[in-house]
């Protein structure tokens, strides 16, 4: 018994938790006496903000009331309770009548509802600290200390996510936004205004990467859509780490890059980043058959790579709860935070713990809602690599279609951009003419030339679809891709360029 009065615990179990009846009170009687106050209120005071249960119910039915632009007072409410069954429950008629001598001003209405709020806050604080406390003293043994964590930060972010909207903004706060972009884009004589993509003509197209959102970059697989985002990481990195050489010699970029991997193992995308950059065949690299000019290369361009702020995570099954605290703890490293996250792929992940969605399609409609939460909280555009159904491989033309998203759930909804990438050269090469099926030489030698012929004509060419873009023009832009180094760049700037971008 000593043992348990001088734990550190117990006078916290001694307190009351915290609550302000009488501003309660106060409240519903300022309510009941005029229902303009309704409107001091409404937007953040909920009924199960009120710490007192009855006043809570009569809250509840207040609102209900003002809300059909009814009249709430002890006459109507009177009614309505008796209706419900539960005027005796909220202390009757007298308790009505009780409240109208605890009133105070419509102008104070909104201070005492913020106050109630905040004690319902408080509450919530130290409800989640008790469940922490229990799990950490074994109350769920399967949770290791890690997963506690990451279950800990889920509810708090849940909780934060529904207490901290700021509300509407005067126009004035957003044009001064958009003043400010306009001029950065002015100062740069550039059409980017967001994070550049390595790409120039996807950077016209979209004009960068842009905070909050969330963009989808989907195909089928051996399209490239690996190699096609950390293409885009890379360059993006790439900005960064030039904006940072532009403030000043030995200037470390203020931002980073994070890439995770549910796929690739860390090595396996570094060993293609490289790869990419120095000209190196990937295969050649793995086999081992590489010459010394190719490796002095390979060296050459992980000094360079190894100087850009890009963080590889390549834990596989990632929960989403997981996900956003890495990210939160990458963004600590640098002053302005993270500019970028990949995803490499949403459907490898897995939904918050603690979640059971009913079936595979509920639980993509939360990765996606959640990566969206993600992107708007911490202000990163965040770019998730997508699956497509195996519908695209019954028809004829390959090229994806914004329906071939449509059963994985919300994806499509919660994206604010989509993109396909397509290679004609893959499918055709699966096509070439077999001389069984042409029993005349001339035929199958016709239908050879034409095969070779067609293959010439898109070889190394991938398309980039943008079907979807909440602020501006979709479209198809067409990218050079050569598949020996999984190298995606710039159409006409490849041969010219050496590190395409």
């Amino acid at each position: 018994m000593d043992d348990d009065v001088n734990s550190p615990l117990f006078g916290m179990s001694q307190r009351m938790p915290p609550s302000n009846v009488p501003a309660e009170q106060a409240l519903l009687g300022a309510l009941l006496a005029n229902n303009k106050a309704f409107d001091r209120v409404s937007e953040f005071l909920l009924p199960e903000h009120f710490a007192d249960a009855v006043n809570g119910r009569i809250f509840e039915a207040i609102q209900r009331r003002c809300e059909r632009d009814q009249i709430a007072d002890p006459v109507t409410l009177r009614a309505e309770l008796e209706h419900s069954g539960v005027l005796d429950e909220v202390g009757g008629l007298s308790y009505l009548a009780q409240l109208l001598t605890a009133t105070v001003g419509i102008i104070n209405a909104g201070e005492y509802g913020r106050v109630i709020r905040d004690a319902w806050l408080r509450r919530q604080l130290i409800d989640l600290g008790e469940v922490v406390v229990n799990r950490a003293f074994g109350l769920d043994p399967e949770l290791t200390g890690e997963k506690q964590i990451e279950a800990a930060e889920q509810e708090l972010f849940d909780l934060t996510a529904r207490e901290t909207n700021e509300g509407p903004q005067h126009l004035n706060a957003a044009l001064v936004k958009a003043i400010e972009t306009a001029e950065e884009a002015l100062r740069h004589g550039s059409a980017v205004t967001g994070l550049s993509t390595g790409l120039r003509d996807l950077n016209a197209k979209t004009g960068g990467l842009h905070p909050s959102d969330l963009i989808i970059l989907a195909g089928r697989p051996g399209m490239g859509k690996t190699a096609l985002a950390t293409k885009i990481a890379w360059g993006a990195a790439k900005s960064l780490w030039e904006a940072a050489l532009e403030r000043g010699e030995n200037v470390a970029p203020d931002q980073g890059v994070a890439i995770f991997s549910l796929e690739m193992s860390a090595d396996q995308l570094a060993t293609r980043l490289l790869a990419e950059m120095a000209k190196v065949p990937g295969n050649d690299i793995r086999r081992g058959k590489i010459e010394q000019r190719q490796f002095d290369r390979f060296v050459e361009a992980s000094k360079e790579l190894g100087a850009l702020p890009i963080y590889i995570d390549d834990t596989p099954a990632l929960t989403l709860s997981a996900l956003r605290t890495r990210c939160r703890r990458l963004a600590r490293k640098y002053p302005k935070g993270l500019a970028l996250i990949v995803i490499d792929y949403l459907q490898l992940m897995r939904p918050a713990e603690g979640t059971r969605p009913e079936n595979r399609v509920l639980e993509i409609s939360q990765i996606t809602q959640g990566l969206k939460a993600l992107a708007k909280s911490m202000k990163v555009p965040v770019m998730a690599l997508s699956q497509l159904s195996r519908a695209v491989e019954s028809r004829e033309d390959k090229r994806p279609q914004l329906a071939d998203l449509r059963e994985s759930g919300s994806i499509e909804q919660d994206a604010d951009a989509v993109m396909f990438v397509y290679r004609d050269e893959y499918y055709l090469a699966q096509r070439i003419p077999k001389q069984m099926n042409y029993p005349e030489a001339d035929k199958f030698n016709a239908a050879m030339a034409k095969w070779e012929q067609d293959m010439e004509a898109v070889h190394n060419i991938a398309e980039l679809s943008l079907v979807k873009q909440r602020h501006g023009p979709t479209g198809t832009i067409k990218l050079m891709f050569e598949g020996e180094y999984t190298r995606f760049a710039d159409l006409d700037l490849t041969h010219s360029d050496p590190h395409g971008g």
